[in-house]
C-alpha cells in the first residue's frame, strides 16, 4: 500500500488559518446581520411607538385628536409606512378615531400580544397576521399603547408590504463586502503562509539532499527574516561540519599514506641496512676464515688479510656511527641544542684539519666566508655536515677542487653554496641523492669506502636547524649543494 504524500507545511498552515479567519468573518457577519436586522426592526417599532406616544400625549394635553390623525395620514403617505392603520378606542371599546381601515376591537378573552402587553406594561408590539385563521391575510406589525388614565388605547398596524420589507432587510452589499473581505483575507493568508513555508520547504529539501547526496549544491535562497537567518545559520553549521569532515578525511588519508610510506621506508631501510651490513661482515668473515683454515700461511699474506679485515671493520664502524647520527637527527631533532656558531671559524678549522688528512683523491678545499658570520646551529653537527660534503666530493665528483661560499643573505638567513668542479650528476639521479644508501655507481661507492648515509645526514642536519637544502648541477661542470642557515640575532627568543 503506497503511502500518501504528506501535506506540505504551507498548506498545514494555510488551511487552519483560513478556516479560523473564515469562522471569525462569518461570526462577525452574522452578528452584524442580526444587529442590522434588529436595528431596522427597532426603527419601525420606534415609529409605531412614536405615533402612539404622540397620540397619547395629545390626549393627555386635551388637544383635539382629529387634526393630528389627519396629519399622520398625510405625513406617512409617501413613506415606507404608507398604509399605516391607527385606531383609537375608549375604555368601553368604542372607536373614537382611525386612520385607514379600522383595526378590529378585541375582548378581554382574546387580546392579541401587543394589547396584552399594553394592558400590563402600558405599551406593546407584535409581528403577526391580522387574522391567524386567514392565511391569505398579510403579516402586520402591530403596536398598542394605553393612556395614563386608562380611558383610551391606541392600536396601530403596519402592513408588511414590499417597500417595508426592503427597508427592514439587510442590504445585499453587506454580503458582497463580506465575501470580498473573505477572499482578500484568503489571498493574504495564502501568500503569508507561502512566504513562511518557503523556509521550511527549502530546509526540508536541503535535509533530503544532504541525506542522499553529500556533493549537492546548497542554494542559499532564504528570505531575509528571523526564520531565514536561522535557516542560513543551519546551512552555515552544515557547511562547517562538512568542511571539518573533509579536512578530517583528508588528514586521515594523509596520515594513512604517511604511515604506509613510513612503513615502506622503514622496510626499505631495513633491507638496505641488512644488505650493507652483510657485505663488510661477509668480507671480514672470509678473511678471518681463510687465516684460521691456513695456519701455514706466510706472514706477509696473513698481515695483508688482517689489514683488509681491519679496513672493512672500519667501514662497518663508520656505517653504524652514521646510522646512529641520522636516527638521532630524525627522532630527536627538537632536542638538539642550538647555539651561536661562528661559521667562518668553523669552516676555517675544517680547512686546517683537511691539511692533516689524506683524502682519497686529494681534492682541494677553498672557502669564501666573511668574518662575523654567525648562524644558529650546533657546532658538531655543522662540522660533521661539512666534512660529509667534502668527502662526498672527494669520493664521487672526479674533480680537483671543491669549496663553499655565501651566495645571498637577508635579514633572517644566509644562503651558502657548496660546489665542486667534477663531472656532475645526471638529472635523473638528483632527486634521489639524499636517499639513504643511494649510490649512482654502487660498486665504486663501496670500493672507495662510502657508507651511503653521508648526504642523508647533511640533509637532516640542515632540516633540524631550520634551513633548507637543494642540489643541482654546477655550471660549467660539477655539482652544487645550496643550503640555508638562520642568522643569529641579538634576541635569542626569536631563534626557532
Amino acid at each position: 500500500m503506497a503511502l500518501r504524500k504528506p501535506i506540505s507545511y504551507q498548506w498545514r498552515l494555510f488551511i487552519p488559518l483560513v478556516a479560523m479567519l473564515w469562522f471569525i468573518i462569518i461570526a462577525l457577519a452574522l452578528f452584524q446581520y442580526e444587529r442590522e436586522k434588529t436595528y431596522r426592526t427597532q426603527r419601525v417599532n420606534d415609529e409605531l411607538r412614536l405615533i402612539n406616544s404622540r397620540i397619547i400625549a395629545s390626549y393627555d394635553q386635551d388637544i383635539d385628536l382629529a387634526p393630528f390623525m389627519n396629519f399622520i395620514a398625510k405625513y406617512y403617505e409617501n413613506s415606507v409606512l404608507n398604509g399605516i392603520r391607527v385606531s383609537i378606542y375608549d375604555e368601553r371599546g368604542e372607536l373614537l378615531y382611525c386612520v385607514g381601515t379600522p383595526i378590529p376591537r378585541y375582548t378581554s378573552e382574546n387580546l392579541p400580544p401587543e394589547l396584552a402587553d399594553a394592558t400590563q406594561k402600558g405599551a406593546g408590539t407584535a409581528f403577526r397576521r391580522s387574522d391567524e385563521n386567514d392565511k391569505d391575510n398579510p403579516y402586520y406589525y402591530f403596536g398598542a399603547r394605553t393612556s395614563s388614565d386608562g380611558k383610551i388605547y391606541v392600536h396601530t398596524a403596519m402592513p408588511y408590504t414590499l417597500s417595508l420589507a426592503q427597508s427592514m432587510s439587510v442590504d445585499e452589499s453587506l454580503w458582497i463586502i463580506i465575501i470580498a473581505l473573505a477572499a482578500i483575507v484568503s489571498v493574504i493568508a495564502y501568500f503569508t503562509t507561502r512566504y513562511l513555508g518557503k523556509n521550511v520547504s527549502l530546509l526540508h529539501d536541503f535535509a533530503n539532499r544532504a541525506a542522499n547526496d553529500k556533493d549537492f549544491n546548497i542554494d542559499d535562497d532564504f528570505p531575509h527574516d528571523e526564520l531565514g537567518d536561522i535557516s542560513r545559520q543551519i546551512i552555515s553549521l552544515y557547511r562547517e561540519k562538512m568542511e571539518a569532515n573533509e579536512r578530517s578525511e583528508r588528514e586521515h588519508r594523509i596520515a594513512i599514506k604517511a604511515t604506509e610510506e613510513k612503513i615502506s621506508v622503514t622496510k626499505q631501510l631495513t633491507n638496505n641496512i641488512n644488505h650493507e651490513l652483510k657485505t663488510p661482515v661477509g668480507v671480514i668473515k672470509g678473511y678471518l676464515d681463510t687465516i684460521a683454515d691456513h695456519p701455514e700461511m706466510d706472514e706477509a699474506s696473513r698481515t695483508r688479510f688482517i689489514g683488509k679485515a681491519q679496513e672493512h671493520m672500519e667501514r662497518l664502524c663508520n656505517m653504524l656511527n652514521d646510522l646512529s647520527t641520522i636516527t638521532r637527527l630524525e627522532e630527536g631533532g627538537s632536542g638538539v641544542m642550538r647555539e651561536r656558531v661562528d661559521f667562518h671559524e668553523l669552516v676555517f678549522n675544517v680547512a686546517a684539519e683537511l691539511k692533516n688528512i689524506n683524502l682519497t683523491n686529494g681534492i682541494k678545499f677553498t672557502f669564501d666566508i666573511p668574518l662575523d658570520c654567525y648562524v644558529v646551529g650546533n657546532y658538531n653537527l655543522l662540522y660533521g655536515m661539512l666534512i660529509n660534503l667534502i668527502r662526498n666530493a672527494d669520493f664521487h665528483s672526479h674533480g680537483t677542487d671543491c669549496g663553499i661560499k655565501i651566495v645571498k643573505q637577508n635579514s633572517r638567513e644566509y644562503v651558502f653554496s657548496f660546489y665542486d668542479n667534477g663531472n656532475g650528476v645526471e638529472e635523473e639521479h638528483l632527486p634521489h641523492l639524499f636517499d639513504r644508501f643511494y649510490r649512482i655507481d654502487k660498486g665504486r661507492s663501496r670500493k672507495v669506502g662510502g657508507t651511503g648515509l653521508g648526504l642523508p645526514i647533511v640533509k637532516n642536519t640542515i632540516n633540524v636547524l631550520g634551513g633548507y637544502i637543494r642540489v643541482q648541477n654546477y655550471k660549467p661542470h660539477g655539482l652544487e649543494f645550496r643550503f640555508s642557515l638562520m642568522k643569529w640575532t641579538a634576541n635569542p627568543n626569536k631563534q626557532k
